[in-house]
This record gives structure tokens, sequence and C-alpha cells, in this order.
């Protein structure tokens, strides 16, 4: 038998290399350098940083075709789908209108639809079906789902826990080529990459394609964007302005701090191990590292690789040591 997209069968569904027909090789966006098209992820910070008005905003801007914080273009137009677990059906109608005002347009003609439940559990099969079902009827160009925290009854810690309810996630957005923004709450732990500040498991931040940070710096609130396959543009000041009537989301020109912003501090961490390879006479395994910094394993293997990636450290043969540039300059420091 043939088991070529044979479905149905005992077999999984395959096809010969040659068969599989190629994309035309163009980053497709959603939004312009802010979301791919499709792309699931994050809509990422700490209380009070504007996660959700910046949701709004993106989702009045898929709905209606104009640019997202005024500077950003949507590439594909089409309906949104948006559920805000902690605000009233009033409040939410309050923010949109005012962003429809802000933008000139007419609230009535906006091809955005407002899940009205009291309550959607991603981890209750009875909600997934419903959930699953309205996406089949309206066929958004994208989901947003504010905040990820009062969606589930598990525990965000456990990868087992989270990796089922972002396989479901991913699914949908598989099956309805929805595009999908989460919003979650970032720690205050300090990260080499923001996404790593994901406020439980490892694995959110590894499942994201494209994603939206709202970080205070300075007490300046500051967006970066990160995404799966394509160059993100340099981080950008945000602020929200205006009266009720017509509060949104403006961006910010970039001033002195640019580079502050644009570069976020080492993790103590990261500067630990930099310390400890710069005095030891031979090159170090993990091992000897966690021994010596007495540091959880999953966080120590983070820091290895971003400080890799960065160029500070590099590996060979199972032990690590400064990198030789690095090296040099810390010896002419010393000096």
């Amino acid at each position: 038998m043939n088991p070529e997209d044979s479905a149905g069968s005992a077999t999984l569904p395959t096809r010969r290399i040659a068969a599989i027909e190629l994309a035309d090789g163009a980053q497709r966006w959603l939004v312009q350098s802010l979301w791919s098209d499709q792309a699931v992820g994050f809509i990422g910070g700490s209380p009070k940083s504007c996660k959700s008005w910046f949701g709004l905003d993106l989702a009045v801007s898929v709905a209606s075709g104009t640019a997202c914080l005024g500077r950003f273009e949507v590439a594909r137009k089409g309906p949104a789908l948006v559920y805000l677990a902690e605000d009233s059906l009033d409040q939410v109608r309050r923010r949109i209108e005012g962003l429809c005002r802000h933008r000139g347009l007419d609230i009535g003609q906006l091809d955005l639809h407002v899940v009205t439940a009291p309550s959607v559990r991603l981890d209750l099969e009875d909600d997934q079906r419903r959930l699953a079902a309205t996406l089949q009827q309206l066929r958004p160009a994208l989901l947003l789902l504010d905040p990820l925290v009062r969606m589930h009854r598990i525990d965000e810690n456990s990868s087992a826990d989270i990796s089922r309810l972002l396989g479901l996630l991913r699914q949908l957005q598989r099956e309805h080529a929805v595009a999908i923004a989460v919003v979650h709450h970032m720690s205050k732990r300090t990260r080499a990459q923001l996404g790593q500040a994901l406020r439980g498991s490892t694995d959110l931040h590894a499942w994201s394609d494209s994603s939206a940070y709202l970080v205070r710096r300075r007490g300046r609130l500051v967006l970066t964007l990160e995404h799966r396959s394509a160059a993100a543009p340099d981080p950008i000041g945000v602020a929200l302005v205006g009266d009720e009537a017509g509060a949104h989301l403006e961006t910010r020109a970039p001033d002195s701090d640019e580079d502050d912003i644009a570069q976020p501090p080492p993790s103590p961490l990261a500067e630990q191990l930099r310390a400890r390879l710069a005095c030891a006479a031979a090159p170090l395994t993990r091992a000897e590292l966690r021994a010596a910094l007495r540091v959880n394993n999953q966080r120590l293997g983070d820091a290895l690789l971003q400080l890799e990636r960065d160029g500070v450290i590099e590996r060979s043969r199972g032990r690590w040591a400064l990198a030789a540039s690095v090296a040099v300059s810390t010896r002419q420091l010393a000096l």
C-alpha cells in the first residue's frame, strides 16, 4: 500500500520530499514586522504595562486594516476575535470605541468579535470544543486571549501540563489558519532574552512564533518584538495617551537611552559565569560550574546558551571557557 497522504489507515500520512511544494520563500506577515501570519505567541509584560491595550490595538488593526500603533502596516486584514477575562464587556466596548475614534473608524463597520461567555477554560474539553467551533464559524485572522492565567487551572510550572495546553492552541492555529496572541505575565527575574522571563514553564517561550514584550525601563515603557523566523525591529518606546474617550498607545522616538533599551542588562548568573570562567585555570565542565555556583541546572543551561550566542563563551569537548577575544580584553583590563 502506498502510504502517501493516506488518512484513516494504520499508518501516518507521508509524502515523498520532491512532492512537497515550496513556499515562495518570502516572510509572510499578519502585521508587517510585528506579528507573523498565523503565528502563535505572547504579549508579555508586568502588571499595568498596557498589555491589554496593545492586544486590542493589534486586534483593531487587523479587523480594520489600519496600522498598529500607527506604525506597523497590516499585511492581511481579516476578522478578529477577542476574549478579555479580566474586563467587563462595557469596558471592552469603551476601549475599542476609543481606539476607533482615534483612528476615525466606524465601530459599526469593524469586523471584531468579543467572546461574551463569563469564562473560557482551555483545560476543559467542552470549552475547547466551543472555541474550535467559534473559530470555524467566524474564520478570524487573529484570536486574542487575555490573560492566560484566567483561562486554566493547571500548574504553569509543569512542562507536561503547559505542553498539553500549548499543543491545543497550536492545533487550533493550524486547523483554522489563525494567528493567536496570548497575554501573559512576566516575572521580575532578569533574563538575557525577555521571553525567558515569561511566568511558568520554559516551554512557553519555546512555543512562540512571534511575541511582543512590554517592559518599563527607567520609567519608560519599551516594546520589544521577537520572531522565530524573521529579524525583529529595534525596541521602541510606547506610551498610553489621551482621555477615556480616545485613549490609545503611541510610539516614542528613541532617545539617549536607546542602547540601554535595545540590550537588556545581563543577568546576575551570566555575570557570575563570566567571572568564574575568567579566573579558571582551565575550561570547566557544566557539572563543575553548577557545583561552583550552586545553581539550578535549567537556569545554568539557559545562561550558558545565551552567553554562547552572544560570543562571550565557547564550548569545546564538553568544557566551557571565555571566548578568545573576551579573554584577551579581560586580561588587558586586569593590567
